[in-house]
């Protein structure tokens, strides 16, 4: 349970070469938005033919969902073993964090609610496309006025009209929102006759009448994940495309999503820590000062020393995230505690870096600059450390009643 098998070891280094040859030269037109993340997912998916396994599982859910069979859609992930998708998320993160997020976005976030509530045909026409980036995926859930109060101050409605719904309302900071083809969006329904109008999901397709995107937001960090706003006026969306049935467990669902968004932090963490600490030890090996390098300053020992703790302590947590998916165990309490540790790691880890580098650590020509500004949006999406410590402690009032 402690350390990597033998075959996720080799994914770690066919995917770590390929980072090197695909990501780490294209870096900077990534963040410049020159490139796409897209491309380079898509080939990764291709080189390591996990676009040929994630068709072939999603099929067995779609045939079973037709058929009334339960279908255990609960360690599904890109390669069928959650500890794989870790591992990925790890490696694009170690060069390019934000197109890790938007590999995040569209497989998990995305693709994930659809598998998990869709019909066989909405996993057919929508899923598999999205969760192999035949298509582009994104989730569509906070509002300019609603971040932490998702639910609360959600002003997005839906409404049934005849054979469709038509919805209204605004999205923003929506990964991948500006190129998606796809869109899981979450409103409001209106007139159920219930006393608090419930939350439900709806699968939206670029092209719709009153669906439209803003332009890339303009963003301090994760340049290279093109997020934006979704706009919905008097949208009408086919009213097979409401994700799920009239039971309107979509806030129930939402936190779900959240909960495997907020597992996948310590991964993205563990690929900025990792890089962080090998260019450190590079530099201060090479670095000289006062006629030696500074590798031998013992402050800069214990700089690179605590990383490695650090180090450590989050790559627990990714494997303990990768069991607890795989077993159908992952809840609120653990989610939030990693998620906010190993955020907080990656942007005390990145800033100590960048003390190490000293004025070089401040020039985009060094890398641990750009890792800097990416991990700390890791401590703001998917909840901010306060919503996080908020959460775990109500998850520990439940235990000692």
């Amino acid at each position: 349970m402690f350390e990597l098998s033998p075959q996720i070891k080799m994914i770690e280094d066919v995917v770590r070469q390929f980072c090197l040859k695909e990501i780490k030269p294209n870096v900077r037109a990534l963040e410049n938005e020159e490139m796409l993340p897209y491309p380079i997912i898509r080939k990764l998916y291709k080189q390591l033919g996990i676009d040929g396994i994630v068709k072939m599982q999603l099929e067995k859910v779609a045939k079973k969902r037709e058929s009334g069979q339960a279908a255990d859609v609960t360690a599904m992930s890109s390669s069928g073993d959650p500890l794989m998708s870790h591992i990925l998320l790890k490696e694009l993160s170690r060069y390019a964090p934000g197109l890790a997020m938007s590999f995040g976005a569209g497989a998990g976030l995305a693709g994930g609610p659809i598998v998990a509530k869709g019909t066989g045909e909405q996993i057919r026409k929508y899923a598999i496309p999205v969760m192999t980036f035949e298509k582009i995926g994104a989730w569509g859930l906070t509002e300019p006025g609603a971040g932490s109060d998702a639910f609360g101050s959600m002003k997005t409605t839906a409404v049934l009209q005849d054979d469709h719904w038509v919805l209204n309302g605004t999205k923003t900071f929506i990964t991948n929102a500006p190129h998606a083809d796809i869109f899981v969006v979450y409103a409001k329904v209106q007139n159920t006759g219930l006393e608090r109008a419930p939350v439900a999901a709806f699968v939206l397709e670029r092209g719709y009448d009153g669906l439209s995107t803003g332009k890339p937001l303009d963003k301090m960090g994760m340049r290279d994940s093109p997020t934006g706003e979704i706009f919905l006026d008097n949208c009408k969306v086919p009213r097979a495309n409401l994700l799920g049935d009239e039971n309107w467990t979509g806030a129930k669902d939402v936190k779900k999503n959240l909960a495997n968004e907020r597992s996948s932090a310590p991964a993205m963490a563990l690929g900025i820590v990792e890089r962080c600490i090998e260019e450190c030890v590079k530099y201060a090996k090479t670095r000289h000062q006062f006629g030696q390098a500074i590798a031998e300053f013992q402050a800069v020992q214990h700089r690179i020393a605590r990383m490695e703790i650090a180090r450590e302590n989050v790559f627990n947590l990714v494997l303990k995230s990768a069991w607890l998916e795989k077993e159908g165990k992952m809840n609120a309490k653990f989610a939030c505690a990693a998620k906010l540790y190993a955020s907080e790691v990656a942007v005390q880890v990145s800033l100590d870096a960048i003390q190490i580098f000293g004025g070089n650590g401040y020039m985009k020509e060094y890398p641990v600059e750009k890792l800097m500004r990416d991990s700390k949006l890791i401590e703001i999406g998917a909840g901010t450390s306060e919503i996080q410590l908020s959460t775990i402690a109500r998850e520990l009032y439940k235990l000692y009643d």
